[in-house]
């Protein structure tokens, strides 16, 4: 695993990968695998700003430097003494990211700051356990993984919908601010968005010469407010929504099945027949299949001669990508016991990418909306441009900071 346990680096010198986990010496090294075809689904929902994406709070990105990397484990280690560990700490998080999401949860709490807190921590510990239960199915009780894995996929998808709404909201009328130069309602629970100083022109030449762009932007100006509030009122109706479900879904018969599956998980957890007793080597494969997937999604995504910024059709292959990405920080997770550092970058920017292509598709759906005036639609449409471009600077981004040149720039 790159950083870990074994794809070799084509910028970097081979060596060998270790083939037991979690403390002690490393084992010889195993063969390659071969790659891949890229998984159809991931069977994770979207998932919120974390540690390592602007305007996260939870550890998601973060990794330990060099110096903190976790030791190699003694042979005879088995795949139950590293697996059944991890899930069970996963699972110890979801029950008290959900005791404490209970206790905040009351109308004392002010501003519903520490239930949005536990909401996070919950999803963050449900997108582990059902990435786990993915990557790790064959060493798993095939139906017991299947059905958990789909259940807290749901739960977490339903949780993560109201949050993603009010970041779409925030993004979007920042940009409209930033794109008009006007001051524009803040989104409900936010910080009003500031217009940015701007020098005046001091000689008749200065305004003659920006007569175009001031031209521009005054028109732009005119349609940013009311495409600002028609953003609020659709996205805000959309958050509205969601939190509903969210309550719903909080108090239904099935999430209380879902935690009584985790709360058994936390005590046992039920393994293959004939798993029992097998070496950690048991794990390298399905996490090699998990990283040679990635690579193979990254190889696949399209060329910087063939993109288009405006073809949203190319968006599935790069969300794709970030998936992927995320089942393969959470397998080496469990097999060395931390994130890789190398893919930190790469992992940042695929959030970004969703993001700005989310609310690019969230400011077209708004300027199909009937009835509005010209100048709406044009604020709507510089808008849209402008996350895409956003989209296309992340892709940017990804390109210079993964660390498999070869995989990147293959045909």
């Amino acid at each position: 695993m790159p950083g870990g346990a074994g794809v070799r680096r084509p910028d970097h010198p081979t060596t060998t990968r270790p083939t037991t986990v979690n403390g002690g010496l490393s084992g010889p090294e195993s063969p390659d695998l071969p790659v891949a075809p890229v998984a159809p689904e991931a069977p994770e929902a979207r998932s919120t700003p974390e540690a390592g994406r602007p305007g996260g709070g939870g550890p998601d990105h973060a990794v330990p430097g060099p110096s903190t990397a976790p030791a190699l484990p003694a042979d005879g280690v088995t795949a139950q003494a590293v697996l059944a560990p991890y899930l069970q700490g996963q699972a110890a998080d979801f029950l008290r990211s959900l005791r404490l999401h209970r206790e905040h949860s009351a109308p004392s709490d002010p501003g519903g700051q520490g239930a949005e807190a536990a909401a996070r921590a919950l999803r963050r510990s449900a997108r582990r356990i059902s990435g786990s239960l993915h990557t790790f199915r064959t060493v798993l009780d095939p139906v017991w993984a299947d059905h958990l894995r789909t259940e807290l996929a749901w739960l977490s998808g339903t949780l993560a919908r109201e949050h993603a709404y009010a970041e779409r909201l925030t993004r979007l009328l920042d940009a409209l601010c930033r794109l008009s130069g006007a001051a524009l309602p803040a989104a409900r629970g936010t910080k009003p968005a500031t217009k940015p100083a701007t020098p005046p022109a001091t000689t008749a030449a200065a305004r003659t010469a920006g007569a175009p762009e001031a031209q521009g932007r005054a028109v732009l100006g005119v349609g940013a407010a009311r495409a600002g509030a028609l953003l609020e009122r659709q996205l805000t109706l959309a958050r509205t929504r969601a939190h509903s479900a969210a309550l719903q879904a909080l108090g239904s018969s099935r999430f209380h099945a879902v935690a009584d599956a985790v709360a058994l998980l936390a005590s046992d957890v039920p393994l293959a027949p004939g798993t029992t007793g097998r070496g950690a080597e048991a794990l390298l494969e399905p996490a090699e299949r998990a990283e040679q997937r990635l690579l193979a999604a990254v190889v696949a995504l399209p060329a910087d001669e063939s993109a288009e910024p405006y073809n949203e059709a190319q968006d599935a292959a790069w969300h794709q990508a970030r998936l992927l990405l995320r089942l393969h920080r959470y397998a080496h997770e469990v097999v060395l016991g931390a994130a890789d550092p190398v893919l930190t970058g790469a992992g940042h920017a695929l959030d970004l990418h969703r993001d700005a292509a989310e609310a690019a598709a969230a400011a077209a759906a708004a300027a199909r909306t009937p009835r509005i005036a010209p100048a709406t639609a044009y604020a709507l449409g510089v808008l849209h441009a402008d996350q895409r471009h956003e989209v296309e600077a992340a892709r940017a981004v990804f390109r210079e900071t993964w660390p498999y040149a070869t995989a990147v720039t293959a045909p």
